[in-house]
């Protein structure tokens, strides 16, 4: 059986073949990279006192907090953090 060079199903006749790109620096897939990745965050935030919360909005309200964000150069999490500080701070006095 000849090979042929459109005929990428059959693996082993192309073992010798060097393929193009960077070559593979982790053994994991990508999906188990980015779980890794994601465990480890978490474990980061927690030993720095940080605890997660979810929150669902409107597209409009997503994008202005996104424009809030860039317009004072930090990002859409610290923006949230800051006015919720100020919020929280605001009814303590009451």
């Amino acid at each position: 059986m000849a090979k042929q060079n459109t005929d990428r199903t059959t693996i082993d006749l192309f073992a010798c073949e060097k393929r193009v790109g960077r070559p593979r620096t982790n053994p994991l897939e990508r999906k188990d990279q980015l779980k890794a990745n994601k465990r480890n965050q978490l474990k980061r935030d927690r030993a720095n006192g940080l605890k997660r919360i979810e929150l669902k909005v409107e597209q409009q309200l997503f994008e202005k907090l996104n424009q809030l964000a860039t317009e004072s150069g930090i990002s859409r999490s610290e923006l949230i953090e800051k006015m919720l500080n100020k919020q929280v701070s605001q009814f303590s006095t009451n």
